[in-house]
C-alpha cells in the first residue's frame, strides 16, 4: 500500500508541473510588461522618446546651430557679394506716410518706383498710378558721403535674401540695385541711416524686387 500511495503522489506532482510552469511564465511576462510600460512612460515624460522617434532628430537644448552673423548694420553693396544667413526679423511697421501733390509731380509716369529722400517715403506705380505704398523708408544721411543720390536710374540687377555687403559686412535681403556704387532698395533698419541705399522693411523690399524688372525706371528726389 505504501508503494502505491507514493506512486500516486508522484503522478499527481508530475501533472501539476506544467501548470506551475505556465503560472510562473505568466507572472514573469506580466512583470516585464509592467517594467517596460513604466520605462516608456518615463521616456515620454522626459521628451526623449519623441526626440528618438521623430524624423530629423533635434539637437539638445543649448546646442542648436547658431548664426555667426554679426549685428545688423544697414548697408550698401559696392564691391561684390557674399552669401550669409539673414535674420527673418522684420522691423515694426511705421505709419504709412501720405503722398503729397509735390511728390506726385516729382515722380514721372514713366517711373516704376519713386523715393522721396526728404519725406522718407517710397512707392511703386504703373503709368503714374500708385500701386503700392507709399511706405516708410530710410535713406543715407544727407550731406555726407553716404547720402542717397537723387536722379533718374534704372534697375540693374537683383540679389536674394541671403546676401551681405562685402564692403560693410551688412545683410542686404531682397536687394534691387538701381544706382552706381551699389545703391539699392533692400530690407534694413528704419531708424538708422543707411550707407547710401534705400532701406525698407523686409516685406516691402521683397515686394519691390518682385515687381521691379531689370531696366525699370527708378526716380529718387529731395
Amino acid at each position: 500500500m505504501g508503494g502505491k500511495a507514493r506512486h500516486v503522489r508522484r503522478t499527481r506532482a508530475r501533472r501539476r508541473r506544467p501548470a506551475r510552469r505556465a503560472a510562473a511564465l505568466a507572472i514573469v511576462a506580466v512583470s516585464s510588461a509592467a517594467v517596460l510600460a513604466g520605462a516608456v512612460a518615463g521616456f515620454e515624460r522626459s521628451g526623449l522618446l519623441a526626440r528618438w522617434t521623430r524624423p530629423g532628430r533635434a539637437a539638445p537644448a543649448g546646442r542648436r546651430n547658431v548664426s555667426r552673423q554679426g549685428p545688423s548694420r544697414p548697408g550698401a553693396m559696392k564691391s561684390g557679394m557674399l552669401r550669409a544667413p539673414v535674420s527673418a526679423e522684420d522691423p515694426a511697421p511705421a505709419p504709412k506716410p501720405k503722398l503729397t501733390r509735390a511728390e506726385r509731380r516729382e515722380c514721372p509716369p514713366s517711373a516704376a518706383a519713386c523715393a522721396d529722400l526728404t519725406a522718407h517715403a517710397a512707392w511703386l506705380q504703373d503709368g503714374g498710378k500708385v500701386t503700392y505704398g507709399p511706405v516708410r523708408m530710410e535713406p543715407g544721411e544727407p550731406g555726407t558721403p553716404s547720402a542717397t543720390p537723387a536722379g533718374t536710374f534704372h534697375v540693374q540687377w537683383k540679389a536674394g535674401p541671403h546676401f551681405v555687403s562685402s564692403e560693410y559686412g551688412d545683410p542686404m535681403p531682397w536687394a534691387t540695385f538701381f544706382a552706381p556704387g551699389g545703391v539699392a532698395f533692400h530690407g534694413g533698419s528704419l531708424t538708422r541711416a543707411s550707407h547710401g541705399c534705400v532701406h525698407l522693411t523686409i516685406a516691402s523690399a521683397r515686394y519691390f524686387q518682385a515687381r521691379l524688372p531689370v531696366g525699370a525706371e527708378v526716380v529718387t528726389f529731395k
